[in-house]
């Protein structure tokens, strides 16, 4: 099949959530043969020279376009007048809507496969020069997040204004899914939210999926104990999380009984997260090199999500890595874990406290859980395997067999 797959990041390289999955999609689209195309909004205007080229680039056709996506203070006012959220609306471009104008008239695809909410806002255009089945990919039911971002704060206009933007957000969605012809959701959960709002469309649960030769534990190189937390603070759950944490944690890990040492590692973090260090207890690295590097240099995983949804991919890498990791049970939506055997649930800070005195007290437990972790990600999330529930997916569409 040719299949041209839209996305809202570039996907070189993979330093996100969201990069992985698009990558390890392709990659296991290649790998079975179909013809892929790629056109990417590049929001951070990478200088993609810079970066080592990948081999995954010569197998496909890649494309990407600039685009920003910065407001200004005005508009984020002028909005408040608005019935749609500048969340959304900010990743519209008329040139770039032109340009994909252009490229699906230009070749007959059988699969274009919109990667988020952010590329919806190219539905219609493409849907009126295109005769492909359009694939929806709910990487998050997005309003849910910003509902959820809500609920954590106290501030009644903060409360108020992200309330607004969970209900614009919400409106678009219901307006968008039926647009398409199918959606590939990452979690149960998300399938089960996503037919309350009424979809009618097929909707399959395709996993996040990993190149599992990519993981290579390594304990002899791993600090033990250590707490680790990796994600990027652009995305606004991971900040809240990260922020609870260490406001709940900095006295016991600093002064009190949890004597182990915290890294914070990832992109997009804030200055002002300098003042959580303390030397020799706290650290705070920021954007590393070789993420995977960093994750089997420590042996704890912290994922104190409070408001997310969809699939972590962050949890299921660390699980690659056989990482003990400590997480709330959103932070770990749609894994078929089974607490305290191959991950370690805790909700609040009482079970947190728990949770990290346990594993750091307890090498060896730490090592059962990391090891079952391992296990259930080759049997359940090896790209090999989701890559043929996607084609499935596609092939369900179609009005005769393609062969793969």
């Amino acid at each position: 099949m040719k299949i041209l797959i839209l996305t809202h990041r570039v996907p070189f390289p993979q330093n996100g959530g969201y990069q992985i999955v698009v990558y390890n999609t392709i990659k296991g689209l290649v790998a079975l043969g179909h013809e892929v195309s790629v056109v990417a909004l590049n929001t951070k205007k990478q200088l993609e020279n810079n970066q080592p080229h990948d081999e995954l680039l010569d197998k496909i056709n890649y494309r990407a376009y600039d685009i920003d996506i910065n407001v200004s203070v005005i508009q984020v006012a002028i909005n408040l007048f608005s019935k749609t959220s500048f969340n959304i609306n900010k990743y519209f471009d008329p040139e770039f809507e032109k340009l994909l104008m252009r490229e699906v008239r230009a070749t007959e695809y059988d699969i274009i496969q919109f990667e988020g909410l952010m590329v919806s806002l190219y539905l219609s255009a493409v849907r009126k020069h295109s005769k492909a089945k359009l694939i929806y990919r709910s990487h998050n039911i997005e309003n849910q997040i910003w509902l959820r971002l809500a609920e954590q704060k106290a501030d009644p206009f903060k409360k108020s204004y992200l309330r607004m933007h969970a209900r614009r957000i919400k409106s678009y969605e219901l307006h968008q899914l039926n647009q398409f012809d199918a959606i590939a959701v990452f979690t149960e959960q998300d399938k089960a939210t996503l037919l309350s709002y009424g979809t009618k469309i097929p909707i399959e649960i395709v996993p996040v999926g990993l190149v599992m030769a990519k993981y290579k534990p390594d304990y002899v190189h791993t600090e033990v104990p250590s707490l680790f937390f990796l994600g990027s603070l652009d995305w606004l759950p991971n900040r809240e999380g990260i922020e609870w944490f260490l406001d709940n944690f900095h006295k016991e890990l600093t002064d009190g009984d949890l004597n182990v040492k915290f890294y914070v590692a990832g992109n997009d973090i804030p200055e002002r997260f300098d003042d959580y260090e303390v030397l020799g207890k706290i650290f705070i690295p920021g954007e590393v090199d070789d993420a995977l590097e960093f994750v089997n240099s420590k042996s704890i995983m912290i994922v104190p999500l409070l408001s997310s949804g969809g699939m972590r991919v962050k949890i299921v890498e660390g699980m690659a890595m056989q990482k003990c990791i400590i997480s709330t049970s959103l932070g770990a939506e749609g894994i078929n874990y089974e607490d305290g055997v191959n991950i370690v649930i805790a909700n609040n800070r009482d079970e947190f406290y728990e949770a990290i005195k346990h594993c750091i007290t307890d090498e060896e437990y730490c090592k059962y859980v990391g090891q079952n972790a391992r296990k259930l990600i080759e049997q359940q999330y090896d790209i090999s395997v989701v890559s043929k529930k996607l084609v499935k997916l596609y092939r369900s569409l179609r009005p005769t067999p393609v062969l793969t």
